[in-house]
């Protein structure tokens, strides 16, 4: 029942949320939410039943047990201790559902959890970029529609040209990316900030980093050799040998660390506290029908966890609820 009420609030936000964007960018009374996944169609071409963003992917299954350390900073039901079910997907970049996994297109690599509690769900969306290209939901969709007007292997737009000349947090992001050997290998940043709350009410700032037992990315000569569904095919062959385990840490911001931004990474210095480990221990039994079904939002949240005020929250809630609708929405 929590799931949902939750999922029919995502969908009346994607049905109101709002925010300014450029005016040669899209119409001006369309809500935000569908402007972005219209700008991402028309960037990828539309594929019926996939998402518009991070089309390709694989669902796994496992658990997550919190550490001691996790309950002294939320109540959360996440931190209890007691072992949870979980499910894992992780995907390809872009909406193109048979983009080859060691293209530059298919950066960032993703990855989501949602987490299954005896009162409903949880989730993390995460992805391979330490912070965030642009700053709003404005920002992103402009990113979109620039990008949409400069296909691979054309020369460069003049909108696309404009937008990175005025918005260098993309460069500066897409140069902490790298190719994957693995979806294993990869580290997976939470660029939203959020808040835990205590029992005794006091809230810390955080923003979620997924690690593995170690990173692992290919040279440029070596992704080159890689076949086109590399990725999908080495998870289940990894997780036939025996699990594959990520720890779920924090970042704990510092008082003035930016929250609102997420194109800002806090300093390196911040302390960086482990929650627990994530053990994938199978792939899906039919993955291709199970992300269908799946909605993963970065907002739902349980007690014990609250958003932050980063804009981008509420907008990509809004945003995978849109997708979501269309690509359940019949054959």
């Amino acid at each position: 029942m929590a799931t949902l009420i939750w999922n029919a609030l995502a969908a009346a936000l994607a049905a109101t949320i709002t925010v300014g964007v450029p005016t040669w960018a899209c119409a001006a009374d369309a809500p935000v939410a569908v402007q972005i996944v219209d700008a991402l169609n028309k960037r990828f071409g539309v594929h019926p039943g996939f998402r518009a963003n991070h089309a390709k992917g694989i669902v796994a299954e496992g658990s997550f047990k919190a550490s001691p350390e996790a309950a002294s900073l939320s109540r959360s039901p996440l931190f209890t201790g007691a072992r949870l079910p979980v499910t894992v997907r992780f995907s390809d970049s872009g909406g193109l559902p048979d983009l080859p996994d060691a293209s530059p297109l298919a950066n960032p690599h993703g990855m989501a959890i949602k987490f299954h509690l005896p009162g409903g769900e949880s989730d993390i969306v995460a992805n391979a970029f330490k912070f965030f290209p642009v700053a709003t939901p404005g920002d992103f969709l402009a990113l979109q529609l620039a990008a949409a007007a400069s296909p691979p292997g054309s020369p460069m737009s003049p909108h696309l040209m404009a937008f990175l000349a005025g918005h260098p947090s993309v460069a500066k992001a897409n140069a902490t990316l790298g190719t994957p050997a693995s979806f294993a290998e990869e580290q997976y940043f939470g660029v939203d900030a959020f808040v835990f709350v205590t029992k005794a009410g006091k809230k810390q700032s955080f923003r979620y980093i997924i690690a593995p037992e170690k990173v692992v990315h290919l040279s440029k000569e070596e992704a080159a050799k890689k076949s086109p569904d590399y990725l999908m095919k080495d998870l289940p062959a990894r997780l036939a040998k025996g699990p594959v385990t990520f720890h779920l840490k924090a970042q704990l911001a510092a008082a003035g660390d930016p929250t609102r931004d997420p194109t800002r990474a806090w300093p390196d210095d911040r302390p960086v506290v482990d929650l627990g480990v994530l053990t994938i221990d199978r792939v899906a039994a039919d993955s291709a029908a199970a992300e269908k079904k799946l909605l993963f939002l970065p907002g739902r949240l349980t007690d014990g966890i609250e958003p932050s005020d980063d804009p981008l929250i509420a907008a990509r809630d809004a945003a995978y609820a849109v997708s979501f609708g269309r690509r359940t929405a019949g054959p």
